[in-house]
């Protein structure tokens, strides 16, 4: 399992990123995958989480309504629209899936958000 992420970067309070991850290694159509983040000294939080084919979504609090999950199972790819970014979504973001009982992480992404 191999999940890349990319998409990160700095970016002004009330600005715009998107997010993906591309993913190899598994059936990735069968898959629910998920966004974390990781703010220094805190721990890893869901912050999104999309079905296989993509027909239900989950979000947490903090980003209903600004952020959302997305997938392409033909490019194996799941991406996270980020939009209305606030200082407090400064994180590294990871994508993950869980195949055969176990989570598997790509090395996240940065996402700086300052003026």
């Amino acid at each position: 399992v191999q999940l890349v992420e990319s998409g990160g970067g700095l970016v002004q309070p009330g600005g715009s990123l998107r997010l993906s991850c591309a993913a190899s290694g598994f059936t990735f159509s069968r898959y629910i995958m998920s966004w974390y983040r990781q703010a220094p000294g805190k721990e890893r939080e869901l912050v999104a989480a999309i079905t296989s084919a993509g027909g239900l979504t989950n979000y947490a609090d903090s980003v209903k309504g600004r952020f959302t999950i997305s997938r392409d199972n033909a490019k194996n790819t799941v991406y996270l629209q980020m939009n209305g970014l606030k200082p407090k979504d400064t994180a590294v973001y990871y994508c993950k899936v869980r195949f055969n009982g176990v989570n598997n992480w790509g090395k996240g992404t940065q996402v700086t958000v300052s003026s």
